[in-house]
């Protein structure tokens, strides 16, 4: 876990385009499922790497850590303050979940959509989104579709 997180700071130092006044790396909350830390590296204005690490809440409880690409495709609105824009994205989620007496685990391909209040002035961002969770690895009586919701806050530096 500290490896990930470490290589994904590393990147961030490296990326290419700034966001806000801040840096391509951004670092924050998320709450909702999962509940725990996010992050988001911006490759350039359209395409982009984010991840969380926590705690999921919703329909399959327990330890999450999912990665994302995202896309920004459309931009719903913008004016002095802010960029609204949309982003769809395709990922992977590994979940970690205590069972009777086991713990069992799900790895599964994630498509969130979401909208991010991207501020101009300062290098913050907020984030809602929803994502369906296809779990392709998991124990045979647990569900095969999970979803995620989540609003978040990142500070980019």
């Amino acid at each position: 876990m500290f490896r990930i997180l470490s290589a994904v700071a590393v990147l961030g130092m490296f990326g290419g385009v700034a966001h806000a006044d801040g840096g391509p790396f951004g670092l924050g909350l998320i709450l909702g499922s999962p509940t725990g830390i996010a992050g988001k590296l911006y490759f350039n204005k359209q395409n982009a790497l984010d991840f969380a690490v926590g705690e999921a809440f919703l329909n399959q409880r327990g330890f999450d850590v999912h990665v994302d690409y995202l896309w920004h495709p459309v931009m719903l609105t913008q004016d002095e303050a802010f960029f609204l824009p949309l982003y769809i994205g395709v990922g992977g989620r590994l979940l970690e979940h205590e069972r009777h007496t086991d713990t069992a685990g799900h790895l599964g391909v994630r498509a969130p959509i979401g909208i991010l209040f991207d501020f101009k002035r300062v290098p913050i961002d907020v984030f809602l989104e929803v994502a369906v969770v296809l779990d392709i690895i998991r124990p045979s009586e647990d569900d095969v579709v999970d979803v995620n919701a989540a609003l978040g806050v990142r500070y980019y530096f």
